[in-house]
């Protein structure tokens, strides 16, 4: 039987992002964005069921047992935790880990501009983090609520699915409750959430038309919310968030979105240039009076361009931070312009620094 608790110990030591178990494959770690094959011999079904059964308590085993799925947080001593998913496939029992490190790096660090500073810093409203899976949605969170939790004596509750960062108390108190194992759904929690005297509340993710409705109705009463939700840029979200709704409630959630949205953050994390490590590019738009008349207005195709010229009040486009990464060598062009939204716009962007 493979030893678990020392794959993931490989898996730290070699700075890897998640380590996935496969029948009749070696255990596969992810560095730097790029699958790469351990030394281990391929796992057989009976290894496989074994390894993954002897991490699961007697309630995850019937719960995986009876819904062929689990998602659930790890956290062995002595290592970092990990965020692990169980599954079948092709009759196998199989597993992915997604490590979470316990040190919470700064959003300076994670390389965000201080507009996202200046989000978690808002006394109400909504705040957005998106992109794709594996992008560092969850870790920017966390960065934002560890900078709360430095500044500002509040009540935070977090809902999570799992629990990733462990957050300790500094100025702040901060309440983390795991979906399925403290609480039903993310709506039923955020439901009950209005009652337990929050100041901050986030949202692991926005995932239904419930949720999505009772965060905007918290953010409009005073609240400060920060959700994740995985679309690709700005205008994305706010079109996602109001295509849930029925055609008939649209422009009454316009109305709402208009009022609350404080800013929306896109991110997608590209291989650094010389190979080692992860590099950080980002969308950010402010929600100015000019964003949210667009807002109101039907007119959610003209936040590109209000993007393009609010650098004043902290914006820009993904293509700008794609270009200033380019223009300082921390990403090849390749990797640039694999990333790009507006080709053209790019052009002139690297013309202009060229």
């Amino acid at each position: 039987m493979v030893d678990l608790k020392e794959l993931l110990k490989l898996s730290i030591q070699r700075k890897a992002s998640d380590l996935h178990l496969t029948e009749n494959s070696p255990p596969v770690l992810r560095i730097d964005g790029r699958l790469m094959s351990t030394d281990y011999g391929p796992l057989t079904k009976d290894e496989l069921k074994k390894s993954i059964y002897g991490i699961l308590s007697d309630v995850q085993k019937e719960k995986f047992e009876n819904e062929w799925e689990l998602d659930f947080s790890l956290s062995l001593e002595g290592i970092d935790r990990f965020r692990v998913n169980i599954h079948i496939q092709r009759g196998s029992v199989e597993a992915a880990f997604r490590r979470i490190p316990l040190y919470i790096p700064s959003l300076n660090e994670l390389g965000l501009p201080a507009a996202i500073s200046e989000f978690a810093r808002k006394p109400s409203g909504l705040v957005l983090i998106t992109g794709p899976t594996g992008s560092g949605k969850t870790t920017t969170l966390a960065s934002m609520i560890n900078l709360i939790n430095e500044e500002r004596a509040c009540m935070i509750t977090c809902i999570e699915d799992p629990i990733e960062y462990v957050h300790r108390n500094k100025k702040a108190v901060i309440k983390q409750r795991e979906v399925y194992s403290d609480t039903h759904s993310f709506a039923e929690a955020l439901k009950r959430c209005l009652r337990q005297d929050p100041d901050v509340i986030v949202v692991g993710e926005m995932r239904d038309l419930e949720t999505i409705s009772t965060a905007l109705t918290a953010a409009e009463t005073g609240h400060l919310v920060l959700a994740t939700l995985h679309t690709p840029d700005a205008a994305q979200t706010i079109e996602r968030i109001i295509d849930v709704f029925p055609a008939h409630q649209q422009q009454q959630v316009r109305l709402q979105l208009s009022a609350c949205i404080q800013g929306v953050v896109s991110q997608i994390l590209i291989p650094r240039a010389g190979g080692e490590g992860l590099v950080l590019a980002s969308e950010v738009l402010v929600a100015t009076p000019a964003v949210r008349n667009l807002i109101r207005e039907q007119a959610v195709e003209q936040i590109p361009t209000s993007i393009q010229t609010g650098l004043q009040y902290g914006m820009h486009t993904m293509d700008m931070s794609l270009k200033i990464l380019y223009q300082e060598g921390l990403i090849t062009y390749e990797e640039a312009f694999a990333q790009v939204r507006n080709v053209e716009e790019f052009q002139q962007l690297l013309g202009d620094f060229e």
